[in-house]
């Protein structure tokens, strides 16, 4: 517990997807005085990301997506390239990966490794996001993927050369941060991916 925090009422302002709630407080500050503070918090729940790579080939599986919020802050036409990511629900992070992966993609991996977590967005959402990459091969591809059918998440499952997804962070192409920092952990420590 944070003892620079006290007094704390929350209540929730909608619950329709997810839930927003609001929370008013007080704060010690750095000149030792209590200030009152309003602040308001999205908690969607945890969620996993994870890059697929293929060393041999040099590639990586990504996905394409409409994504409402980014349509209405002027991605023309709201599509989002990313990582296969989804929430936890009442999974552990591996768990919960494993299941996205063949959903999103159709590949059924066995193992994936954890490489890191992080707050995505601290100022306004509650969610950590977990990070694991896991190497994919052609044998392992069981479905199409394209997402859960009940989700209506309708995605396209993409293939590019390693570092020709790199470009498409330069280009604009890819901006969602997930995927960039998996891209950047993967330029820096996957060597065999740069070869």
């Amino acid at each position: 517990m944070n003892d620079n925090v006290r007094n704390m009422q929350v209540s929730i302002l909608s619950d329709n997807w997810y839930t927003l709630k609001k929370v008013e407080f007080e704060y010690l500050n750095n000149s030792k005085q209590w200030e009152k503070q309003s602040r308001e918090a999205y908690d969607r729940g945890n969620g996993a990301v994870v890059l697929l790579y293929n060393t041999d080939k040099k590639t990586v599986i990504l996905t394409r997506q409409f994504r409402m919020p980014t349509y209405l802050n002027k991605n023309k036409d709201g599509m989002m390239i990313e990582a296969c990511a989804g929430l936890l629900d009442e999974n552990d992070p591996k768990t919960a990966i494993l299941k996205e992966i063949e959903e999103e993609t159709g590949y059924r991996i066995k193992t994936v490794e954890k490489v890191f977590e992080s707050y995505m967005s601290p100022g306004s959402v509650t969610e950590i996001l977990y990070f694991f990459i896991a190497e994919y091969s052609e044998k392992e591809k069981v479905s199409e993927g394209g997402g859960a059918t009940d989700e209506t998440e309708n995605i396209e499952v993409l293939e590019y050369q390693f570092k020709e997804a790199l470009d498409l962070i330069k280009t604009g192409a890819i901006k969602d941060a997930k995927t960039i920092m998996l891209l950047q952990y993967a330029q820096i420590n996957l060597e065999n991916l740069m070869k």
